[in-house]
């Protein structure tokens, strides 16, 4: 299983805790610093005028990155490193985030922000940001990660209407970005280069570019992936009905990873994995070994919409005898495109990456926060992947699909949702997966229905397109982390959550109990 342009954002959890409300500070004079974004950050320019009325236009579509600075005086050994920035007024912005320079670095810490809603002037209470969100990286060693632009980040928070904010940052007691360096006690001490991310999500993907039919060449590309299922430039990929789905076998004869188990399988066939003979899997408390077949995967570094259907078939006899048997498919649920969300095609990179198949999904929540409604679902979206791209230096939003809590599905990153797109959104294991992040924080809170019947609609269909069952195990081959070693086989189930493959909260406890019953739903959709 080669790794190539793949991170892991997942999702980790957070929860929003109101503190007493603090007065107001003075207004900082200090300057932001310009990021790779410099014609929407703030500047000098920018400050001058960012007191102005929350009824004055501004320009849609920007991030503001503002450094952050010392906020106590004491410099004794092992104190705890406290940075921030006092309340001040802005440019306006929707999400807020922190980044430091070193993706490799956590923030062992607390990140509180308070900001001012733009329509009221109200002050909020203290918000927590969840910090650690490592597990939401690029696979080592893979270009994506070595790129030089991916910055370590906390997850984002989404605050709605803003013009202004206040941020305070303090290292946990005992923690030092640097543990583990030889000969380094820990400092308690904040990761270096520490900035605050304020994003204004904008109305609408800009106009730019060379247009094609009225939409740019990289919207045109995007829209183009999914030739097969809508019209070039169409804002929804319609749903499917149950009995188109059933019986046509064209989709399974497309599909490579129909090889992976028999219509009433609950295990994939070990024989079909990527794995050395006598793999052994190590998961914590448990211990298996089990013989397997060396199987060589073709080259999947191919780029562009086509690459993964021109993938070769190999077939044994049983493998031809379950290709003529019914194609359990879910019906293909209604799907909001990128171009229904209003994405900027402009932010991310041009090509397109590809895995070899999709043998297994990936839940998340974004841990963005609860404090949306359904119709800023699009907005939020944008947020989260301008900060993706801009803040955090992805090459494009990490998630392969969204589901907001009316249980609505947004297209993720592009490529075509049909296809096996390598997201950014499990370390470790974003080959041959996929990644689906629900809007909104689920450690407190429990997710809609809506959402969780959203998950079983999408996997039913998306799993189905190659061969897996819901309600089944598969083994995925480790990119590294911090649960699996590197080129370990890890036997999941075909519906995981996030912490499964990583050591984090992620999807939320509320959320994560609720997958078995997604299992269970999406199966059901299959006809099994």
């Amino acid at each position: 299983m080669r790794g190539f342009l793949a991170s892991s954002i997942g999702v980790t959890c957070a929860a929003t805790l109101a503190l007493p409300l603090t007065p107001p500070a003075v207004a900082s004079t200090a300057r932001p610093v310009p990021t790779a974004e410099a014609a929407t950050t703030a500047g000098p320019a920018a400050e001058a005028t960012a007191a102005r009325s929350a009824t004055e236009p501004h320009v849609p579509g920007s991030t503001q990155s503002l450094p952050l600075r010392p906020l106590t005086r004491d410099r004794t050994a092992g104190a705890p490193g406290e940075e921030g920035l006092p309340a001040r007024d802005v440019r306006r912005f929707s999400l807020v985030g922190v980044v430091w320079d070193d993706p490799g670095t956590e923030l062992h810490g607390r990140v509180q922000v308070r900001t001012r809603a733009a329509a009221t002037g109200t002050w909020s209470g203290w918000q927590d940001v969840e910090t650690h969100n490592a597990d939401h990286a690029a696979d080592p060693d893979t270009p994506e990660r070595t790129s030089g632009r991916v910055r370590g980040a906390t997850a984002p928070l989404w605050v709605g209407d803003s013009d202004g904010v206040e941020v305070r940052v303090r290292a946990e007691p005992g923690h030092d970005h640097r543990a583990g360096t030889p000969g380094e006690a820990p400092t308690s001490q904040l990761p270096p280069g520490l900035r605050l991310e304020l994003v204004d999500p904008g109305e609408a993907a800009p106009p730019s570019g060379t247009r094609v039919g009225g939409l740019s060449a990289e919207a045109t590309a995007a829209s183009a992936a999914n030739a097969d299922l809508a019209p070039l430039g169409a804002t929804e990929i319609p749903a499917e009905s149950p009995a188109v789905t059933e019986e046509s076998p064209t989709e399974t004869e497309q599909s490579p990873a129909t090889t992976e188990q028999g219509p009433a399988a609950t295990e994939q066939d070990p024989a079909a994995t990527e794995e050395s003979p006598a793999a052994t899997v190590e998961r914590p408390g448990v211990r298996e070994e089990r013989p397997g077949v060396t199987v060589e995967s073709p080259a999947t570094t191919e780029q562009g919409p086509a690459a993964a259907e021109r993938e070769p078939l190999s077939l044994n006899g049983a493998d031809r005898t379950e290709r003529q048997a019914k194609p359990y498919i879910g019906p293909r649920p209604a799907i909001v495109t990128r171009r229904g969300w209003g994405a900027n095609e402009q932010l991310r990179e041009k090509k397109f990456v590809y895995t070899k198949k999709v043998k297994a999904a990936f839940v998340h929540h974004t841990a963005s926060g609860n404090n949306y409604s359904c119709s800023q679902a699009p907005s939020l979206i944008r947020s989260i992947y301008r900060y993706h791209v801009k803040s955090m230096g992805w090459r494009d939003i990490g998630y392969n699909f969204v589901i907001d809590k009316c249980g609505r599905i947004y297209e993720g990153r592009a490529g075509g949702v049909a296809k096996p797109v390598l997201g950014a959104h499990t370390l470790g294991f974003n080959s041959n997966s996929m990644g689906i992040a629900v809007l909104g924080s689920f450690t407190a809170t429990k997710p809609s229905s809506s959402a969780v019947k959203a998950i079983a609609r999408l996997t039913a269909w998306k799993l189905g397109l190659h061969g897996m069952n819901p309600k089944g195990k598969t083994y995925l081959k480790s990119g590294g982390g911090n649960l699996y070693r590197k080129g370990m086989n890890v036997r999941l189930n075909v519906i995981s959550g996030h912490r499964d493959g990583f050591a984090t909260e992620c999807p939320g406890g509320k959320l994560y109990r609720k997958l078995g019953s997604a299992r269970t739903t999406a199966a059901r959709y299959q006809g099994r």
